[in-house]
């Protein structure tokens, strides 16, 4: 068995203190188990199985019920994606104000470079179609406000 380059057994243990110092945050709070899972896929873009480990003994939760909710919410992923994230709102608002044929050309203008995701309901269905990108919402695209937009990322 290879055993782990020190640097790399360093950068570990400094990942994992940062976990503990997000739970430390939350711990207090009722039901921390969401707030510290965004907190954690912000800070690194993943909750990987070595931080959901983490969260899990922390909580005296079991890993298997930790890794459901990770799994089980879109928002969460297990293992980063580097490229730029737009949230297109695909949901039944959206589609009656012409999403839909908007899709080919957001994906077209994305190829590899920007990852595309849907997801179901922004909250801005009087203003839609919608997009998040990051923090930031923006509404009432049409296919060229959206192309740009996939662009600009």
């Amino acid at each position: 068995m290879e055993r782990q380059s020190e640097p790399a057994i360093r950068i570990v243990v400094d990942l994992q203190r940062k976990v503990l110092e997000i739970i430390a945050v939350r711990l207090g709070e009722e039901a921390p188990l969401l707030p510290i899972l965004h907190d954690v896929q912000a800070a690194f873009g993943c909750v990987d199985e070595a931080a959901q480990t983490t969260i899990a003994d922390a909580l005296n939760l079991s890993r298997a019920e930790v890794h459901g909710v990770v799994s089980f919410y879109h928002d969460f992923t297990s293992s980063a994606d580097l490229r730029p994230a737009l949230h297109l709102c695909r949901a039944e608002a959206c589609q009656a104000r012409g999403v839909e044929r908007m899709v080919a050309a957001a994906e077209a203008a994305a190829g590899q470079r920007v990852e595309l995701k849907t997801t179901y309901c922004l909250g801005l269905c009087s203003v839609g179609p919608a997009a998040r990108v990051g923090d930031g919402l923006h509404a009432r695209l049409d296919e060229t406000g959206l192309v740009k937009l996939v662009q600009s990322l």
